[in-house]
């Protein structure tokens, strides 16, 4: 196995001697010792290093719908990790006992880029995801392992904020094969305010991404009430996205409920969801969703030109597939984009932990 501490390339020397680190736009200046906000990077031996390469907070095979993504081999089964940390501060977090964790103990498995690739195979996973935490805090390690899954013919996916500097964030896209970026709300406010961050770089990674690479891209968006989920910021959202990003990128519309630091509001009623959901589709959004609710028609995927079911869902499991061969509308032949196999996956519902010291080899 690796060593756990490895150097890193994206921070410089500023005049009072600190180190800037250059990942994110936090920009977090370090003394000897020091840990930036992500708490994963730290100057050590005068120089960033990551702290976390290849550790992880747990393994487990999910459907890929749960990352979520609809349009990238639905029905799939996607090998799922995270680490410790995270570079933003959102006080929602409903991943908050990894991604807020002080602890280096929280990192219990350890995996080379070589055996989580292997692994994956061997459990017949289409794909390896990054998620539970945002994998641009494990930088390096993210990209190395998506270098051992192509060499296995493993596709990546990154589950992320987006809080990335443009140096890196061409080296991290270059490397992922689909992407569900959440953008949080469409005001500065909530971004600062809830987060501890700026929207600005958000929409710039999503802007990159969707015109710039080749990596797949959905995005979702978590409504709170009271919070980001007025009809005006909506409108404002699904607008920008259109006229930005394109009518095709995927929207999800997720629920909220109480946790980490905002544990007085209540959760997200479905009309939420569906509010949003209409405002989308009325303003151009060819596919939009409602998720974290039991809600089939809104989290079934529908043809925009004649409205005939595509992809029907109940929770993690299809039934009705109106695809043709060439993955358009079995109807009246509008393609769906995406990435889709001849026939759906039927990997269903399930969760199942994934225990890497049960793996030989490295």
């Amino acid at each position: 196995m690796q060593d756990t501490i490895v150097s890193t390339r994206y921070w410089h020397r500023l005049e009072d001697g600190r180190l800037q680190c250059d990942l994110c736009p936090r920009h977090c200046h370090l003394r000897e010792g020091q840990r930036g906000l992500c708490y994963v990077r730290q100057r050590l031996d005068d120089e960033i290093k990551l702290v976390s390469y290849g550790r992880s907070s747990g393994f487990c095979v999910d459907p890929i719908e749960k990352k979520p993504l609809n349009h990238y081999f639905p029905g799939s089964s996607v090998l799922s990790f995270g680490t410790a940390g995270c570079n933003l501060a959102c006080k929602f977090c409903q991943n908050w006992d990894m991604s807020k964790s002080r602890e280096m103990d929280t990192l219990a498995d350890a995996a080379s880029p070589h055996k989580l690739a292997r692994v994956a195979a061997e459990l017949s996973c289409l794909s390896v995801a990054f998620t539970y935490n945002d994998p641009v805090i494990f930088h390096e390690y993210a990209i190395d392992v998506a270098a051992a899954c192509r060499e296995n013919d493993i596709n990546t996916v990154a589950v992320t904020a987006g809080y990335i500097d443009p140096e890196p964030r061409i080296e991290f896209f270059a490397a992922m094969d689909a992407a569900n970026v959440d953008l949080k709300a469409f005001t500065d406010r909530f971004y600062h305010k809830v987060c501890g961050g700026h929207l600005s770089p958000v929409l710039e990674t999503l802007e990159y991404i969707k015109h710039e690479t080749s990596c797949w891209l959905e995005l979702t968006t978590l409504l709170i009430p009271g919070e980001n989920d007025s009809d005006e910021e909506l409108q404002q959202m699904t607008n920008w996205v259109v006229e930005k990003l394109g009518p095709d990128v995927p929207m999800h519309f997720t629920a909220f409920h109480p946790d980490w630091k905002m544990l007085d509001i209540k959760s997200t009623p479905l009309a939420t969801l569906t509010r949003a959901r209409n405002i989308a589709l009325e303003n151009g959004v060819n596919y939009a969703y409602t998720g974290n609710v039991h809600d089939n028609k809104g989290s079934s995927t529908w043809c925009h030109s004649c409205g005939e079911l595509l992809i029907e869902r109940d929770w993690y499991v299809l039934g009705h597939w109106g695809l043709d061969a060439q993955a358009g509308c079995a109807n009246c032949g509008e393609p769906l984009p995406g990435h889709f196999l001849d026939k759906p996956g039927q990997f269903g519902a399930q969760r199942i932990p994934v225990y890497l010291n049960r793996y030989s080899g490295e």
